[in-house]
């Protein structure tokens, strides 16, 4: 199933060369992405709830988190975005580079939609890439992407 559509990602990531790197990678790939950076679980919050300065900030159709990030950590930010009911439909990725197993097992408790590994192969980061684009948005059905709901 081929779809025209292009999807929107939130990347919740404070390395800017890993941001970068995911850009590049998006690009490489040829995925129909756009791609929004927030460094901080505090920033991705004010985007997602259309905060000050963010009113106008499309939903995302996807969050990729690393866990490890500056002030509140990943695994706050999965727990705020899955106690709001608005919010909550997005799917979570954890992407990051640690396989500690309580790392895995913690976002998944707090209903984390999946935790990969981050590959530090960049043709393994664009094959990557590739298979969440088709499974989230190809082969899934996702919540449409509209606000009507927020309100």
């Amino acid at each position: 199933m081929h779809n025209d559509h292009t999807y929107r990602i939130l990347l919740v990531e404070d390395n800017p060369a890993d941001a970068e790197l995911t850009a590049e990678a998006i690009q490489f790939a040829g995925l129909k992405v756009d791609l929004d950076v927030s460094n901080s679980v505090e920033q991705a919050l004010a985007m997602l709830r259309r905060e000050e300065g963010y009113e106008k900030h499309p939903r995302p159709d996807l969050i990729l988190m690393d866990l490890n990030l500056p002030r509140r950590e990943g695994r706050e930010g999965i727990r705020e975005i899955k106690d709001d009911p608005f919010l909550r439909t997005i799917p979570v990725l954890i992407m990051s580079s640690s396989q500690a197993i309580t790392d895995v097992r913690d976002s998944y408790a707090l209903h984390a939609n999946g935790y990969i590994v981050k590959p530090v192969d960049f043709e393994r980061f664009v094959h990557l890439l590739q298979q969440i684009n088709i499974f989230w948005f190809e082969a899934a059905t996702l919540v449409p992407n509209t606000d009507k709901d927020r309100l």
